[in-house]
């Protein structure tokens, strides 16, 4: 019920769809004479659109997640590495068989870069397909051929594809690889996603490092207009309120202990 919930509210929250809810509002009050309300909703449409494409609202709500887990030094013994999925375009190659990459793609170019520095580790693909309406290939079914490409041999791989969301990667990934007390893995996702991740594979019992990747943030971001192009600024929000939704919601329904996780949680 949880993932149902969650994917009927994102789809409400996120901005470009707000945005478009409150003119279709605005619409149908005025149709019913209520020009009043009708003014409203088009000046708040017009407002969600302009903070989320013209200013680094976005950018500067990603920072502080970004920076919750820096990377640590590479170990010297890694015993597996864990990724997430969200790093492909699951509806594209259901279609065409291959292994398009879209903005989170990072999570799997790291993961073969690791993977060949520590030859001995085994490799946890984790991700099903999470969408509630559109069709795709779940990310542990399309990394093998994007993995093998870059020199991954196929035996190294675990493919865990049921998982829908952060709170069944945990659990499923642990599951299949029963982690033994001092061994040491590395857990690569999206650098303003770790917080919830690293939270979530503790809650499971599952120890890992955090390995963050695919950055969004330079750090160095103020409060200003036109700092990025709108569709970038425009992403960057939806990310961000996506990722500060989800710690919330999993506080409070109690999956995570903080509604911001860092390295003393």
């Amino acid at each position: 019920m949880f993932f149902y919930l969650s994917k009927v509210f994102w789809f409400f929250a996120q901005p470009l769809n707000l945005a478009i809810l409150l003119l279709l509002a605005g619409l149908v009050a005025s149709f019913f004479g209520r020009r009043r309300l009708f003014r409203a909703a088009a000046l708040l449409a017009a407002l969600v659109l302009a903070t989320a494409a013209w200013t680094s609202f976005g950018a500067l709500m990603l920072n502080p997640l970004e920076e919750r887990f820096p990377r640590p030094p590479a170990p010297e013994k890694v015993d597996g590495i864990v990724v997430l999925g969200g790093g492909f375009e699951g509806a594209i190659n259901l279609a065409r068989g291959g292994y398009e990459l879209n903005s989170g793609g990072d999570r799997f170019v790291e993961t073969a870069i690791l993977a060949r520095r520590y030859p001995n580790a085994r490799v946890v693909v984790s991700g099903g397909s999470g969408a509630l309406m559109l069709e795709g290939e779940g990310d542990a079914d399309t990394a093998p051929r994007l993995l093998e490409a870059l020199g991954v041999s196929r035996d190294r791989l675990i493919l865990e594809n049921r998982s829908r969301n952060t709170y069944e990667n945990a659990l499923f990934s642990k599951e299949l690889v029963t982690p033994k007390p001092g061994e040491t893995w590395l857990l690569v996702t999206s650098a303003f996603h770790m917080p919830r991740s690293m939270a979530l594979f503790a809650k499971a019992g599952f120890a890992v490092v955090a390995w963050p990747v695919d950055y969004r943030t330079s750090g160095e971001e103020g409060i200003g207009l036109f700092t990025d192009n709108p569709a970038d600024s425009l992403q960057n929000t939806t990310m961000a309120v996506r990722e500060w939704v989800g710690l919330v919601a999993y506080w409070l329904s109690g999956r995570i202990d903080s509604p911001l996780p860092g390295p003393e949680s």
